[in-house]
C-alpha cells in the first residue's frame, strides 16, 4: 500500500487560484515582479481544501497575473498548459475547520515571519557580501536609509568580515548612509561608492 502524502503540489491554471475574501496583507507587486524575474517562483501557494481559497501567496499571484498582462516570459517554476496559460505549483492538502480558523491561519502564516526579526551582525555581513560583490543584487532588496541607519547603531563595522575602517571612513559613515549610493548628475552609479554594512568604499562589482 502507497504512502499518502498529506500534503502534495500541483499545478494549477493561474486563473483558478480564487483569493480568501476581504485578505488584509498588503503586497509590494513592482518588488514580488523583480524577485519572480530575477530568481524565479520559489514560494508556492497555499489552496484552503475546504474554500478553494488561496490561504498564502496573494500578492504572488497578484504579482504573476500581473506579469502575464504585461507580456513577460513564463518565469521559472511555472508550466504552460496547451492554450499558453501559466500552471502555478501550490501546495495542497490542509482544510481549515472553518472561517475563523482559515482567517485565523492567514493572519499567523504572515505575522510569524514578522515576529522574530533578523539577527543584525548576520543581516550586516550578508548585506556587505551583498554590497560589494554585486550592488544590483544589494540594490533590489530596496532597503531604506532609515533602516540602514538602525542597523548600523546596532553593529560595530569594525567587527564586520571586510576590516576595520579607517577613522575618516567611520566619521564619514552617518552621513554616507543617509546618503544611500552616492551617485552622478545623471543618476548613473559612482565609480566609488560607501557600503551602507560597513562603511567601505568600493567600486560596484569588485
Amino acid at each position: 500500500m502507497g504512502i499518502v502524502a498529506p500534503r502534495y503540489t500541483s499545478y494549477v491554471p493561474l486563473g483558478d487560484l480564487t483569493p480568501s475574501p476581504g485578505n488584509p496583507k498588503r503586497h509590494e507587486i513592482e518588488r514580488l515582479i523583480e524577485s519572480i524575474t530575477t530568481h524565479g517562483f520559489l514560494d508556492q501557494s497555499i489552496v484552503d481544501e475546504r474554500t478553494g481559497h488561496v490561504i498564502a501567496g496573494h500578492g504572488r499571484r497578484e504579482a504573476l497575473i500581473e506579469m502575464q498582462a504585461r507580456g513577460s516570459r513564463l518565469p521559472d517554476g511555472l508550466l504552460v498548459d496547451d492554450d499558453g496559460g501559466w500552471l502555478v505549483p501550490v501546495q495542497r492538502g490542509w482544510s481549515s475547520r472553518n472561517d475563523l480558523d482559515a482567517k485565523t491561519v492567514i493572519i499567523k502564516l504572515n505575522r510569524l515571519t514578522e515576529a522574530a526579526g533578523w539577527d543584525p551582525r548576520s543581516l550586516a555581513e550578508y548585506l556587505e557580501d551583498l554590497a560589494t560583490g554585486d550592488a544590483e543584487l544589494f540594490d533590489s532588496l530596496a532597503y531604506s536609509d532609515e533602516e540602514m541607519e538602525q542597523l548600523l547603531r546596532r553593529v560595530d563595522p569594525e567587527t564586520l568580515p571586510g576590516g576595520s575602517p579607517d577613522a575618516s571612513e567611520l566619521d564619514g559613515l552617518d552621513d554616507a548612509v543617509s546618503a544611500g549610493f552616492t551617485n552622478s548628475g545623471d543618476n548613473e552609479r559612482a565609480v566609488s561608492t560607501c557600503c551602507p554594512a560597513c562603511g567601505h568604499r568600493f567600486a560596484p562589482g569588485q
